[in-house]
């Protein structure tokens, strides 16, 4: 395996144990916030979604067909914008009050960046060319 197997099965493990932490706290409610547990808000469980797509990244990164690793970017673009979102939509200020961002919230988007920059240099065998007779 190269390197970047190496990342991605890294940056998987990372946005799962960071689906757990905290994300965000917010003071007024005296709520945490985290990818599973959002009893109070109407936030939903992003991490959910998380778990989905570190399921289907990790099946296309062991797959060596060249489709599998088309669909491998197709998924890490997902998770991407899906913590980008998640970054965007629970660390906003709403009403006068903005929630202190956590370790957790961080934690997810840098390991699903890391995650897309290693789908973008998949691990693939070059095939040989083979020489034709002139």
């Amino acid at each position: 395996m190269r390197w970047f197997t190496w990342i991605a099965l890294l940056a998987i493990l990372l946005l799962l144990v960071s689906c757990f932490m905290p994300w965000v706290f917010i003071a007024s409610r005296n709520l945490v916030v985290s990818g599973l547990r959002s009893e109070g808000t109407n936030y939903g469980k992003p991490g959910y979604f998380h778990f989905l797509m570190a399921v289907f990244y990790l099946a296309f990164t062991f797959i060596q067909r060249i489709w599998a690793k088309r669909f491998n970017l197709l998924v890490a673009g997902l998770n991407i914008a899906w913590a980008l979102r998640n970054f965007i939509l629970l660390s906003t200020c709403q009403m006068g009050e903005c929630p202190e961002r956590r370790a957790g919230l961080y934690l997810a988007l840098f390991s699903s960046a890391a995650m897309l920059v290693a789908a973008v240099f998949p691990d693939m065998p070059l095939k040989k060319k083979e020489e034709r007779p002139v």
